[in-house]
């Protein structure tokens, strides 16, 4: 249960766009759906909104029974048209609960609805279907409140139940205190029982829309951690340990030159606004050009391509993106007048890959191609692509390439290396 916000929360929202899509489809009725709603958490304010417009619509309801109950005879119906002015008023006030919790409103309501039922049961008998209406209770209550309020969708369910059946037993035809026309009993229950029918068949698509709405969702966030083939595979199995071994894949890595100095002079503020354009137009071309990000570490970047699924031009897609890379640098470097360099490094080899962890998983790439991939980027130039022997014959006459000479590397030892310097020809369009 949510307690009320501060009383310098509760002014009425700005008429402009709300940022509850839902508030933005109501159109006249938007006003009256944000009574009392402000300064609670965006999920609690939805649900809120949603029982203030479910007020209204119960007011609405409640008038068009006044009207019937008048049509057929003021005088004789007097109870029941006097029982559902007082329903339209309690739903009428009902937002105004929200000043004291987050459920208080929805208490209120189910304790009016449910007391009115039974009192218009009680008077008309149980021929007149009014008890079928204790369903939609029980249904909007799974709807609106969901698992966070267990306890008050249980004693909602369970007192509607209870109340139907007594309603059933206690008041027979012969019980009714008031002799209702046929005519109106016909109406009645014929409302009752479309209405309930209705407002269920509502809510289970709404619940099954929530769920599928759900599941995109968390679909989305997964594949911003795991490849989609792997994700396939975890939804076939999601007990299957994610294990392999790849035989032949590539491996870039790159890093800025001294920006963890520079980021003491930016500030934690200007360093982050530089790093996420930088990350966010690296993960774009990693995208584009079929290739997939393992993680950053600071300012260094990892991808790797082949390994999640088979890709015959591996390194081809590697050395496209690894071009691409300097442009990005270049152009927030400017944008952002400060000095940026870069140093990437490629190698190509078996690697192995897996995902790891419980609570934080994450996709994740080990071997000594990873490890000598790391070291082409520490030994490498600012602004220069440095590449193994393997990437070399790899990308043969459809790159340019220039020798560097062996190059002593620490943990691998004295290996050939060459530079990348541009694509020789057209690229072909990258395929996933």
């Amino acid at each position: 249960m949510t307690p009320r916000p501060s009383p310098q929360t509760n002014s009425p929202a700005p008429r402009s766009p709300s940022d509850l899509p839902i508030l933005n489809r109501l159109g006249p009725l938007r006003r009256f759906a944000e009574i009392g709603i402000a300064g609670y958490p965006r999920e609690t304010r939805i649900r809120l909104a949603i029982i203030n417009v479910m007020a209204l619509l119960i007011a609405f309801t409640s008038l068009t029974y006044v009207a019937t109950y008048a049509s057929f005879g003021a005088m004789k119906y007097w109870p029941l048209i006097a029982a559902n002015l007082v329903l339209v008023a309690i739903a009428l006030l009902a937002p105004l609960a929200h000043r004291i919790n987050d459920v208080a409103a929805m208490i209120l309501i189910w304790v009016a609805e449910y007391a009115a039922l039974f009192f218009f049961v009680r008077e008309l008998g149980h021929n007149s279907g009014i008890q079928l209406n204790y369903i939609i209770g029980a249904a909007v209550a799974f709807a609106i409140c969901g698992i966070g309020h267990i306890r008050l969708v249980v004693a909602a369910v369970l007192s509607g139940l209870a109340l139907h059946l007594a309603a059933w037993f206690l008041y027979p035809p012969g019980s009714a205190r008031i002799a209702a026309d046929p005519a109106l009993l016909h109406n009645l229950y014929i409302s009752s029982a479309v209405t309930t029918f209705g407002i269920v068949a509502l809510v289970v698509g709404y619940a099954l829309n929530k769920a599928d709405r759900a599941r995109a969702e968390a679909d989305r966030l997964l594949a911003n951690i795991l490849p989609e083939p792997v994700i396939d595979r975890l939804k076939s199995n999601p007990a299957e340990r994610i294990a392999d071994a790849v035989p032949d894949a590539s491996v870039l890595f790159s890093d800025l030159v001294g920006f963890t100095a520079l980021s003491k002079e930016l500030g934690a503020a200007r360093t982050v606004e530089i790093l996420d354009g930088l990350v966010t137009e690296f993960d774009r071309l990693a995208t584009e050009h079929g290739v997939e990000k393992i993680k950053t570490i600071g300012d260094g970047y990892m991808a790797v391509a082949g390994v999640s699924r088979a890709q015959e031009d591996h390194c081809q897609r590697l050395a496209r993106l690894a071009l691409a890379l300097p442009k990005v640098v270049a152009s927030l470097s400017e944008a952002h007048d400060v000095e940026l360099r870069i140093r990437i490094g490629i190698a190509r080899g078996p690697v192995m890959a897996g995902v790891i962890g419980a609570d934080k998983f994450s996709y994740d790439v080990w071997g000594e191609t990873v490890n000598y991939a790391a070291r082409l980027e520490s030994h490498s130039l600012p602004g220069e692509i440095q590449v193994s022997a393997a990437v070399c014959d790899a990308l043969g006459d459809r790159f340019l390439l220039t020798e560097r000479g062996p190059v002593s590397i620490k943990g691998v030892g004295t290996r050939e290396t060459w530079f990348l310097i541009e694509e020789a020809g057209p690229a072909p369009e990258a395929t996933a």
